[in-house]
């Protein structure tokens, strides 16, 4: 397909979530798979060899353009705007759900011996986690997992870009350590 590069572009610049490949397909049905994955490198590889102010990554199981991590002071800056922050008790939820899941809350509270019912409720406004189901046990209670916009959030690519509990640990990798 002539120009297929340049159209695969503008469908990225135009989204406001990563494009996967069944976005593309939808959208350019006439267009070979493989062609439509070489244009995906090419235009990764062409963003990157630009050093210019954003880059095209593979994240949430998708393509999005992204700015560089450099350059977030001025963006920072330009919308002055800080999300709202997650507190402990929901980063310590996440974390429990983003490492066991699918997982019930009578366990998530079992890990962290407190009544989780509102942080749940909050990661569920926040889109960050998903209801998947209900477990096939008495009182069917719901089943939780994370979300694209999870992965989104914290730029992985999958579930397997969460750092292990030995990277955790690991003063080099960013852990404030004890203090």
């Amino acid at each position: 397909m002539e120009n297929l590069k340049s159209i695969a572009e503008c469908l990225l610049f135009a989204a406001d979530m990563p494009l996967t490949m069944d976005h593309f397909k939808k959208a350019l049905p006439e267009a070979d798979p493989t062609a439509i994955r070489q244009a995906l490198a090419d235009l990764v590889q062409e963003h990157a060899a630009r050093n210019g102010g954003f880059l095209l990554c593979e994240v949430a199981g998708g393509y999005q353009f992204r700015t560089r991590p450099e350059y977030a002071q001025w963006i920072r800056q330009l919308f002055q705007q800080t999300p709202p922050k997650l507190s402990q008790a929901a980063m310590e939820t996440l974390a429990i759900i983003a490492y066991r899941q699918p997982v019930l809350r009578s366990e998530i509270e079992q890990i962290r011996g407190v009544n989780s019912g509102n942080t749940i409720k909050i990661l569920l406004e926040r889109r960050l986690i998903r209801v998947l189901g209900r477990r096939e046990i008495p009182g069917r209670p719901l089943v939780y997992a994370t979300t694209r916009k999870f992965l989104e959030t914290f730029d992985l690519k999958d579930l397997k870009d969460l750092p292990t509990p030995t990277e955790i640990e690991d003063p080099a990798f960013g852990s404030p350590g004890p203090e």
